[in-house]
């Protein structure tokens, strides 16, 4: 019996070193630096898995210790859109379709990009649509809806915002209050670039940057986007990343979306190809540096897509795929949350979309 007891705890004393080793690993016991935020908008399961399918090397995803998932309702309707989404994201707080970095009772809301700010990091936004879109106006701005894009804009200058790169000049300069918000930018401290995504021979903290290359979004990538989002997250990333106080980044592929509307399934395959391109610059920045907390997830599915075996025939082929959609707006589904750096083992399990805020917040070590 004696012998049998210590056989028992002899298992439980090597399991929880196992598990040890493994909190070690993702980062259970050290605090994180930095935070990366990559937003998939509109990219469910269906949407990430096709990266496996119709995408070149193994996916950045496949390099993630930890995965959860997380519910997407709003206050006011059952399946939410990208504003409720992000600004839950963003503030903590759960609130009405359209809602840009407001309560429920619209009420302005710190959103966690004005957090890092206040504690002395330095902070960017990234994405494929305008800088003034649902996702990323609701790390900066604060308004009751998401279609008051001219009001976001004029939001930036006094935004503490270091870094930014995407498109949405027209909500700056051909306004119908006829004001020009790129001189505002400047005496803000903002070297502004409208033609290309030209690094400098130098970054300097002492400045800030942002990069508005197109009037409302960003082309396709079918449409010859190139390589504008993983370059724009390497340039933000050495850039930011010059703070010794740390950062935080949020980056969007914001047209997995769209083509998620369009029931386009080689517009969201081309799409969620490049966001994983962006995915894996982070992740090899996180993985050289240490200290950084990586988090990838969406704020909805949108297009309710599968990949689903191609009828060949009236018979189904299994050796061939071929992508399907059931409706042409967001659905309900659980999306997938993957971690990577100190603090990712807390972002294991079932929770609510809101609870994103408060976990970054605890990866960092912030009350």
């Amino acid at each position: 019996m004696r012998i049998y007891r210590l056989a028992i705890l002899l298992a439980v004393l090597l399991a929880g070193a196992g598990c040890n080793k493994n909190l070690q690993q993702f980062g259970a016991h050290k605090k994180a630096q930095n935070v990366i935020l990559l937003i998939g908008d509109g990219m469910g399961l269906a949407q990430a898995s096709s990266a496996y399918y119709f995408g070149e090397g193994e996916p950045g995803f496949s390099r993630f210790p930890v995965i959860g998932l997380h519910k997407t309702k709003p206050t006011d309707e059952l399946i939410t859109d990208s504003a409720a989404g992000a600004t839950a994201f963003s503030t903590g707080y759960k609130s009405y379709n359209a809602a840009i970095g407001v309560d429920g009772d619209t009420v302005a809301r710190e959103t966690i990009l004005e957090m890092a700010a206040k504690k002395g990091l330095s902070t960017g936004l990234i994405a494929t649509s305008s800088i003034t879109h649902a996702t990323p106006a609701s790390f900066f701005s604060h308004v009751p809806f998401r279609d008051q894009e001219e009001d976001i804009a004029a939001q930036l200058p006094k935004a503490p915002v270091h870094f930014f790169a995407g498109g949405g000049l027209r909500f700056f300069t051909k306004r119908e209050d006829k004001r020009n918000l790129l001189p505002e930018l400047e005496k803000a401290g903002f070297t502004v670039d409208t033609s290309s995504l030209a690094q400098p021979a130098r970054f300097s903290l002492a400045q800030k940057y942002g990069y508005l290359l197109a009037a409302e979004g960003m082309p396709k990538m079918q449409e010859g986007r190139g390589d504008f989002l993983p370059r724009a997250t390497q340039m933000a990333l050495d850039y930011l990343s010059q703070d010794k106080d740390g950062f935080f980044l949020m980056v969007e592929g914001s047209q997995i979306d769209w083509g998620g509307h369009n029931n386009d399934a080689d517009y969201v395959i081309e799409e969620v190809k490049d966001f994983d391109k962006a995915v894996r610059v982070a992740l090899d920045f996180a993985q050289k540096q240490g200290n950084t907390l990586v988090v990838v997830t969406a704020d909805h599915e949108t297009g309710g897509m599968s990949l689903s075996a191609a009828e060949v025939r009236m018979q189904r082929n299994y050796n061939h795929i071929k992508p399907t959609f059931s409706t042409g707006g967001h659905s309900a589904s659980l999306i997938p949350v993957y971690a990577y750096g100190p603090g990712a083992w807390i972002f294991a399990g079932i929770y609510e979309n809101n609870d994103i805020f408060g976990k970054m917040l605890q990866g960092l070590g912030w009350k």
